[in-house]
């Protein structure tokens, strides 16, 4: 196995380098563009934001309650499906924008994390086979954000720097 790897001699670093470097990014456009879309969408429907009704949260959360794995998750969003539904739609927001932008992207990223996991408890608990409920998928792409953040191109990197100011050097 090989270990070394080609650095260019302008010390800018090699293809691998610069590839693990930035392997994260299209994940984090991807997870950030979804959930801005998913929170304006849910936030432009006048027939989501609705206790009943086709196309209905409370109808939804209805329909799935019985085959959840925390039916009390659902009662508790059953107890004012309009103010869950908003509250699902911003969350989604704040975290797209939030990893869009690399601004508090571990929190983002664990925000994105809880929102999967609470959807795929309740929506998407009853898919058959597994691996047709997408909101696991999901759940697992969040998590090396929550590891890593967003150390490159990002707000939080830029954060950094500041903090270190120039003695500091930049990120590394």
């Amino acid at each position: 196995m090989r270990t070394d790897v080609y650095t260019s001699p302008g010390g800018g670093g090699g293809w691998r380098d610069n590839a693990a470097r930035y392997a994260l990014l299209p994940l984090r456009i991807f997870l950030g563009v979804t959930f801005v879309y998913a929170g304006l969408d849910k936030l432009t429907d006048s027939a989501f934001m609705k206790d009943a009704g086709a196309g209905s949260v409370g109808d939804m959360m209805r329909a799935v309650r019985d085959s959840s794995a925390v039916p009390a998750l659902v009662d508790l969003a059953l107890k004012s499906p309009a103010g869950f539904g908003y509250a699902i739609a911003l969350g989604e927001l704040a975290v797209g924008i939030g990893t869009l932008l690399g601004l508090l992207t571990r929190l983002a990223a664990l925000g994105g994390a809880l929102i999967s996991l609470s959807l795929w408890l309740t929506v998407s608990w009853a898919a058959d086979p597994y691996y047709y409920g997408n909101d696991l998928a999901y759940l697992m792409a969040w998590l090396p954000l929550v590891l890593a953040g967003a150390p490159l191109l990002s707000l939080d990197a830029v954060l950094r720097s500041r903090r270190r100011g120039p003695a500091g050097g930049g990120y590394r």
